[in-house]
């Protein structure tokens, strides 16, 4: 019997093929001899067929297995045997290190005037240093790896639970999963303890949401409960191939009974369980393997981002390019000069050099221009670049630390996905926000209703009937207003059946809003929705929740009416509405539609239309966010046609969504419009202030929103975006149709009629541009999706780049911009377009939900909001806060400082390494051209590694030059620092020739003092050259340091231990050194060179004295410049001492480094 209903249904159904554009199997089934084909199995496309429990269908031939992913998650970077060669692959990939290696292997390779040592010891130091902590982080990966894969899971086999590993999941599996459990791979969901064949999940792990969302079974598999009647249930699915959308799933699942006729179900998002979620309130479930391991959605999520580069590392490149053409120079006029110097016979190699005088010329120019690349390799710092990574790595917790940007109520603070860009955030020049839940709190509160033209308005615990009628002192169940009562009784039925919303009866839901008075809690993934149900309550009608397709309403009479939910059109961000199809006690259908005015009110054809847009226009003008609630009753005939439509549309794998959206436009017209409903979404606090802070520091702030232009204008004048003395200029399609022009022409004539205003008017000022509040007069601009899409779509002249380049002349020239109606490709198309302009502005994009990714991710600097539509922008962030008004802090203070400290250390670098290797060019001068070093080779191995490195990490890590409350009080400030201000070629240009003085007085200095007879030691030895050198070395490692002492104005204890530190250990270590044979030492140059200099009085006092003439330049300098800007800038660019007298109590277990970012500093 049940062969038969196989060939049945190979034979005759039409259920398999309607709409499919996939064959259903990897053999095609055979009925008389003849293929059998779907209509537009023609267009195939890549997908899976999965057969459940890995059971074969009886009467088919036997499929092929495929060749499925394992359930292992690898989030690790190595293995074992690959981690040598291929972590030195990834760090020689670095033009730094690979240029020491080479230097490194010259030294080896070539009888160089230096050991290999002095360049191998610091590289290897690199090199293991980033291997060790890139092997660190890599274990700890494997570590979670292994902590997952190894975990119990219980799968059913032979109609028992058996435990298995994670890891040995295998697509088709059958896997049971209890309450409070994470799904171990992503399934399909069979069945369900709960009868309504539902269960609950919560997602936080994956988008961040709390809310807990409901996930349907297939109602022909519900029914199988146990072990044994699950492990019977022979099925087939099939499904797209894995793909990392969380909220698209495409797919159909046929059921096989020995019965019935099989049947064919369609899938979506709503049956699909994803890996890393969490069962809640539901005993346990049993769904089906379909993706496993790295096909998950999970893991195809987690994939790497693109690499954001911050300016300051362009800016290094550019000087390390610099300082590469010095290092040449020098080398070439080194061995120039040598040779120069070897053409006087007197002056050629010695008799006994035979290996010398028999070198060919070329080869040895070549080997003596690669001695002096080693000899002055030096000048290149490749200690910075490890300095730089520790200092954004330790300087990111500072942000993480920060008592100022943690939120009581969410329970968490700042979040760093990426240290590389912390510096970026004291170079931003245009913030582009999103407005709910960034700007706003994203909590909707219900306001007031429009029913068929007369306002009703929820105050309290009564109804008040605004247009004509004045506030009633009864109970609102008692109330009918002008609209009458029927119209009210449709509006709320429509508002109670129109949603997703469920009930769960407990009291303790993480994240969910509680009904008022009850132990009920609605549960939904939109707070709108919540909101509109809490406000149907209010005013008389209330959801009590559905069981079994029958959705139950209590009216104000406390009658429960029953509906049963015949079909769901669910909302989309395209449509921008949704839809429900249900059927009452009396047998009539409906449909009810909700959605944005945009999207309703063209598909109306009946109803009171402009009363009802005259009323949602005024609650958007006062920042309401609304929406337009519709109707039509269906007969049986136009149900059946509807249901046949859908269902051909959701059995499609092929291009379901569109089929579904062609078929939601057919079904959702004709309707007859009843009212609109008005929430209100606050404000989030300080938002203005934050604004007005972001505008003093020089930046342009940008609104890009997908709300309707009216609500969002009203909430940039909220907070301060806009004002009234403010010319608002629209870009609109609704401007665009006033023209008389046609086509483009259009577009064309409302840009150039812009342009003229905002860019060739005359009164458009400098200042302007800088936003200065004191400019006669200024502009905002508003501009919709629509009216961004004209502008951006290619024309066949090419027009495009022309009506861009208008587009953003207007829009630089505008003080704030507003972009409403944006999709989430055009906020990142925004983004983009100002991104790439020839001045290349730093950008930095803020918002809080899954819309908001991409912008997030286009700009420079994506920050995250922690909010309540989920966390998928947090998650895809450089950083993440917990609200829009710790911007401020975030960018004015830390990230002013960081750009400060990072840009001095930089330019410092350069300048101790050009200090350091100048004298030894010098020297060759005297030296004969012979390559001969002037310091010893441990000083030139430990000079960046020891002797001046740390003092300089933590001026990196702590140093304030100005007190951080003056930085929050007077965002001015952050003017000072725009535009990379301190690594340009000016400031780069006076460390240079700062360098190159300091190296001129260290040598020639030491050179003419050292020629006085005086500085004879007392048994009348003549001191040799390297106690010169060690003199030379003295000088420099002291002044280098003293130059910092010069640089700080904040004060610590670890500053004063680390630079006194250094210069101790330099002496200390400097002494023994020269005064201890060691055994592994060939020769013993420093044996006492430096104690015996220590006796002589006139060396202590050259060394002090060129210390002196070094530091007075930087001094004077110092003392005669002056802040540029206003007079009070004057008092700030010297640290407020008494502000740093001033403590508080803490913790004991606070971090040292986090001490001196708080408030008190």
């Amino acid at each position: 019997m049940f062969r038969n209903a196989i060939n049945r249904w190979d034979s005759g159904s039409a259920r398999d093929c309607l709409g499919s554009e996939v064959k259903r199997t990897h053999r095609p089934l055979r009925t008389g001899g003849k293929q059998q084909k779907c209509a537009g199995e023609e267009k195939r496309v890549d997908n899976r067929t999965i057969y459940v429990g890995h059971h074969q269908i009886p009467g088919v031939e036997p499929f092929l297995p495929q060749n499925f992913s394992d359930n292992r998650i690898i989030s690790s970077k190595y293995t074992y045997w690959n981690f040598i060669p291929k972590n030195l692959f990834e760090q020689f990939r670095r033009i730094a290190n690979f240029y020491f290696l080479i230097i490194f292997l010259v030294q080896v390779i070539v009888d160089t005037p230096t050991s290999p040592v002095t360049s191998g010891l610091p590289l290897f130091f690199v090199i293991i240093v980033t291997a060790i902590k890139q092997g660190y982080e890599d274990w700890l990966r494997h570590k979670a790896d292994n902590s997952v894969n190894k975990s119990p899971v219980y799968i059913v086999n032979s109609g028992r639970i058996v435990e298995k590993q994670s890891e040995k999941i295998q697509v088709g599996d059958i896997v049971c999963v209890k309450e409070d459990e994470t799904f171990p791979c992503d399934l399909i969901l069979l069945s369900s303890s709960r009868e309504d064949g539902t269960c609950y999940v919560t997602t936080a792990s994956l988008d961040g949401e709390s809310s807990q969302k409901t996930y349907f079974t297939v109602p022909d598999t519900n029914a199988f409960r146990t072990e044994k009647e699950i492990d019977s249930l022979i099925s087939r699915i099939e499904c797209e191939q894995p793909q990392p959308d969380l909220y698209k799933f495409v797919g159909r699942i046929h059921v096989f009974s020995d019965i019935q006729e099989p049947v064919a179900r369609s899938l979506g998002p709503e049956n699909l369980l994803l890996r890393g979620a969490t069962l809640k309130n539901t005993d346990k479930i049993y769904g089906v393997s379909i993706y496993t391991g790295m096909e998950t959605k999970m893991a195809l999520n987690y994939q790497g981002k693109s690499q954001k580069r911050s300016v300051v590392e362009k800016s290094i490149n550019a000087f390390l390019i610099v300082y590469l053409s010095i290092l040449v120079s020098k080398s070439l006029v080194g061995t120039t000069l040598k040779h120069i110097w070897q053409l006087d016979p007197t002056n050629d190699e010695p008799w006994y050099s035979l290996k010398e005088k028999n070198t060919n010329k070329f080869i040895k120019m070549f080997t003596d221009f690669l001695s002096y690349m080693v000899l002055f390799n030096f000048i290149i710092p490749v200690s910075m670049y490890v300095t730089v990574e520790m200092q954004k790595f330790l300087g990111s917790y500072f942000i993480t630390w920060d008592k100022d940007m943690y939120d009581d109520h969410l329970g968490e603070g700042a979040l760093v996905n990426t240290s590389d860009l912390n510096e970026e955030l004291g170079q931003i020049e245009y913030v582009f926000t999103d407005k709910t839940g960034t700007l706003t709190e994203n909590n909707m509160e219900f306001i007031e209703c429009c029913i068929d033209g007369f306002k009703y308005k929820h105050v309290g615990v009564e109804l008040s009937v605004v247009d004509g009628l004045s506030s009633t002192d009864g109970p609102h169940r008692r109330i009918c207003g002008m609209a009458g009562k029927e119209k009210e009784e449709l509006f709320f039925r429509a508002l109670c059946l129109c949603h997703t919303v469920q009930i769960k009866v407990e009291d303790k839901v993480d994240g969910l809003v509680k009904q008022q008075g009850t132990q009920c809690t609605y549960i939904s993934s939109s707070p709108d929705e919540v909101a509109l149900i809490q406000g149907a309550k209010a005013l008389g009608f209330t959801f009590q929740g559905m069981k079994k397709n029958l959705m139950k309403v209590q009216n104000r009479d406390e009658e429960v009416e029953m509906y049963e939910l015949l079909q769901i059109l669910s909302f989309d961000p395209v449509r921008r509405r949704m839809s429900v199809i249900v059927k009452d006690h009396s047998g009539k259908m409906f449909l009810f539609c909700k959605g944005a005015d945009s999207s309703v009110l063209p598909r109306v054809n009946a109803g009171k239309q402009e009363e009802i847009k005259l009323h949602v226009e005024h609650c958007a003008v006062d920042g309401l966010r609304t929406l337009c609630v519709a109707y039509k009753e269906l007969t049986q005939n136009e149900y059946d046609q509807i249901s046949a439509q859908l269902h051909a549309a959701q059995m499609a794998l092929k291009d379901r969504d569109e089929k579904l959206a062609e078929a939601y436009d057919d079904i959702e017209n004709g309707l007859h419009l009843i009212g609109a409903t008005a929430v209100e979404d606050k404000l989030q606090d300080q938002a203005a202030e934050t604004i007005e802070a972001l505008h003093s520091a020089g930046m342009n702030v940008w609104v890009l929103t997908g709300d309707k232009m009216e609500t969002a204008k009203a909430t940039c004048f909220a907070c301060r975006l806009f004002h009234t003395n403010m010319k608002l200029l629209e870009l609109t399609t609704k401007n665009i149709e006033t023209y008389r022009a046609r086509g483009a022409e259009k577009i064309h004539e409302l840009l150039l009629e812009l342009h003229k205003v905002v860019v060739q008017d005359k009164r458009c000022s400098s200042a302007s541009l800088l936003r200065s509040w004191s400019v006669t007069q200024e502009y905002g601009l508003i501009i919709d999706g629509a009216a961004l899409s004209l502008i951006l779509k290619p024309t066949q002249d090419g027009g495009t780049s022309n009506y861009k380049n208008l587009l953003l002349q207007i829009c630089q020239r505008c003080t704030a911009v507003l972009c409403c109606r944006m999709a989430p490709l055009q906020k990142a198309q925004i983004v983009k377009l100002v991104k790439n302009t020839k001045e290349h502005p730093i950008t930095l994009a803020i918002g809080d939900g899954a819309n908001d990714v991409s912008m997030v991710l286009e700009a420079h600097v994506g920050i995250g909001l922690k909010g309540k539509e989920g966390r998928q922008a947090a998650r895809n962030s450089d950083y993440a806060i917990p609200k829009f008004k710790h911007l401020q802090k975030l960018l004015l203070t830390h990230g002013h400082l960081y750009y400060i400290r990072i840009s001095h250390l930089v330019q410092y670098f350069f300048y101790k390494n050009l200090c350091f290797i100048l004298p030894q060019f010098l020297y060759q001068f005297f030296c004969g051209f012979s390559q001969q070093p002037l310091y010893d080779a441990t000083y030139l191995t430990l000079y960046n590694i020891s002797f001046t490195s740390l003092p300089i990490l933590l001026y990196g890590l702590l140093e304030q030059h100005i007190n951080i409350e003056i930085l929050k009080k007077d965002p001015s400030l952050y003017r000072n620092i725009a535009k990379n201000a301190l690594l340009q070629w000016k400031p780069f240009l006076y460390w240079t020739i700062l360098g190159l003085f300091n190296g001129l007085v260290f040598f020639f200095g030491a050179y003419f003092l050292y020629d006085n007879t005086s500085l004879f030691s007392g048994n009348g030895q003549v001191y040799g050259n390297w106690t010169f050198g060690t003199i030379v070395f003295t000088v420099l490692v002291f002044t280098v340091n003293f130059k910092l002492v010069l640089d700080t104005r904040y004060w610590t204890w670890a500053n004063h231990f680390v630079i006194w530190g250094s210069l101790a250990f330099f002496v200390v270590f400097s002494f023994f050194w020269g005064s201890i044979i060691w055994p592994f030492l060939q020769q013993q140059r420093m044996h006492f060179v430096f104690a015996q200099m220590l006796t002589s009085i006139s060396a202590w006092l050259a060394i002090i004295l060129l210390i002196i003439v070094s530091l007075v330049p930087d001094i004077v300098v110092k003392l005669l410049s002056r802040p540029v800007g206003r007079r009070q800038l004057q008092r700030y660019l010297v640290y407020n001492k008494a502000a740093d007298s001033v403590t508080t109590p803490r913790s004991p277990v606070e971090p040292l480094l986090a001490r001196s970012f708080s408030i008190e500093s």
